[in-house]
């Protein structure tokens, strides 16, 4: 029997990541931090459940119940005429989100519903992830998080999503608005990703930074149901001291090389 308990959650990714993602600048309790509790390793073991039962393919959304979430969805939808041409029109979407985010350390906001972050813009991948997943099901596709890792790297995560479309899932980078599809055009799973360097290297381009084979060495599923709204938290945070390090250290460029700050790689 499948041992989920060893394979869900920060734990799974090891003591640096593990300790990483429990100091996330997002509020403890909130939507993101739950969502990165729940996420389930994908590896050998784990591939065939998560793309089989995991996710419920059913979307369930009340039409009408996120008004303004269904607005934004409706100003993407006139310049499309195929229902499939949707899944890029709105990672260009979510692309954009970072052209009118707020500048500067101090101004910096995450979390919130998907509503306050298109308000307010975000290149931070874990916001724009989830904005594309809401959006993706009020279209009528289902969709989940993917946490993406590079074990052999400091602070080296990235936040994606998968779409369910044409019966199969497919990875959407919601930052670079990059789809991932396969030669013969049908969509690229997380998994396919994983074990096909030259399959990830097709889409390299200037604007998508991680879409690099070694961002896919290891990740991690997430279910968000938009129709699941209440249950969240969805508390907006600030900037952390944790963060305000690291993020102030990627704006010097990383003087010495791109190492953990905190000790994260120690043993605590």
């Amino acid at each position: 029997m499948l041992d989920l308990a060893s394979l869900t959650g920060p734990k799974a990714f090891g003591k640096a990541y593990q300790y990483m993602l429990e100091n996330d600048t997002h509020a403890p309790g909130s939507v993101d931090r739950e969502l990165a509790a729940s996420m389930i390793r994908l590896c050998e073991d784990t591939a065939s459940y998560l793309y089989d039962a995991y996710t419920d393919l059913r979307i369930g959304y009340v039409k009408g119940s996120r008004p303004a979430l269904e607005e934004t969805l409706s100003a993407i939808e006139p310049s499309v005429l195929d229902p499939e041409h949707l899944i890029p029109a709105i990672a260009y979407f979510t692309r954009g989100l970072a052209e009118k985010r707020p500048r500067g350390l101090d101004a910096m906001r995450f979390g919130g519903t998907e509503e306050q972050v298109i308000e307010r813009g975000s290149e931070w991948c874990t916001d724009v992830a989830r904005v594309g997943c809401a959006l993706y099901q009020l279209a009528g596709f289902p969709c989940r998080i993917v946490n993406l890792f590079n074990l052999n790297a400091a602070y080296s995560g990235h936040v994606i999503v998968e779409v369910y479309c044409s019966e199969t899932w497919g990875a959407v980078d919601t930052n670079s608005a990059v789809v991932y599809r396969k030669d013969n055009g049908v969509p690229a799973t997380t998994w396919e990703l994983m074990n096909d360097d030259v399959l990830v290297n097709r889409h390299k381009s200037p604007e998508a930074w991680c879409t690099a084979p070694e961002q896919f060495t290891s990740a991690g599923i997430a279910n968000y149901y938009v129709r699941d709204t209440k249950q969240y938290d969805y508390s907006v945070s600030r900037l952390n001291d944790y963060y305000r390090a690291i993020l102030t250290m990627g704006g010097q460029d990383w003087p010495g090389g791109l190492c953990w700050l905190h000790g994260e790689d120690r043993e605590q």
